[in-house]
C-alpha cells in the first residue's frame, strides 16, 4: 500500500488518480495509523520551503513518518518541494530540512544570473538518468522528459546521491537518492507516460 502524506499541501488527487488507474493500492494518509499500514510513502510539496516544513513538523504524522523511514527503511519519495525538504536546508528559508539526503537547496535564479533564461524553470525538459537508477528502469535514455515548475534546485553533498540531471542554464540534480529515500524535482503527476512509469517503478521497489 502506498500512502500519500496529507499534511496540508500538495496535489494528492492527481497521484491518487494515477495509482488507481494503474490498479496499485493507494490511500491518502491523515493519521499515524495510516503511515504504519503503508509500505511506501509519497511526500508531495508545492510553494515555499519554510511553509511546507512548518506544516509537516506540525502534522500528527511526522513522528510516524520519521520512524518508518529512518528506523524501518520504508521507501519514501519527495516530489518537487517534497524533494527539497529532504535536504539539510534551503536558501529559500530558515527552517531546517529533514536531512535524509545530505545536501542543500540553492536558488536557481542566483545560479542563472549570468543568463537571460526566464524564471521559474517551467515546462518540459530532458532528463538524463544514471544507468542503475531504479526509478528510471525501462526508460529510453534518448527520450526521457518531465514537466518542471521550480525556482530552487537540490545540490547533494555527494555525486552518488544524484540519480538524474537536467540542464537549464546549469546542469542540476533533478532526482536524488540515499538508501530508501528518493526525491524528484519535476512533477511526475503532470508528466504523462513518463511520470506514470516512474511512479509505477517506485511502487515496485
Amino acid at each position: 500500500m502506498i500512502a500519500l502524506i496529507d499534511y496540508g499541501i500538495g496535489n494528492l488527487q492527481a497521484f491518487l488518480n494515477l495509482y488507481q488507474r494503474l490498479h496499485i493500492p493507494v490511500m491518502v494518509a491523515t493519521t499515524p495509523e495510516h503511515i504504519e499500514q503503508a509500505d511506501k510513502l509519497i511526500l508531495p510539496g508545492v510553494g515555499h520551503f519554510d511553509h511546507a516544513m512548518q506544516l509537516f513538523n506540525a502534522s500528527v504524522m511526522k513522528d510516524a513518518v520519521v520512524r518508518r523511514v529512518t528506523e524501518q527503511n520504508v521507501p519514501i519519495i519527495g516530489i518537487c518541494v517534497g524533494m527539497q525538504m529532504l535536504a539539510f536546508s534551503s536558501e529559500e528559508g530558515v527552517e531546517p530540512g529533514l536531512g535524509w539526503v545530505p545536501g542543500r537547496v540553492r536558488s536557481l535564479k542566483n545560479a542563472l544570473a549570468h543568463t537571460q533564461l526566464p524564471m521559474p524553470h517551467m515546462g518540459w525538459n530532458d532528463v538524463v538518468a544514471a544507468k542503475d537508477a531504479p526509478l528510471f528502469k525501462s526508460f529510453n535514455p534518448d527520450d526521457t522528459r518531465f514537466y518542471f515548475l521550480h525556482s530552487y534546485y537540490f545540490e547533494p553533498e555527494q555525486a552518488d546521491f544524484c540519480m538524474a540531471r537536467c540542464d537549464y542554464g546549469i546542469s542540476f540534480s533533478c532526482a536524488v537518492r540515499k538508501g530508501n529515500v528518493f526525491g524528484v524535482q519535476f512533477h511526475p503527476e503532470k508528466s504523462h507516460h513518463f511520470g506514470e512509469q516512474l511512479l509505477k517503478n517506485f511502487a515496485e521497489l
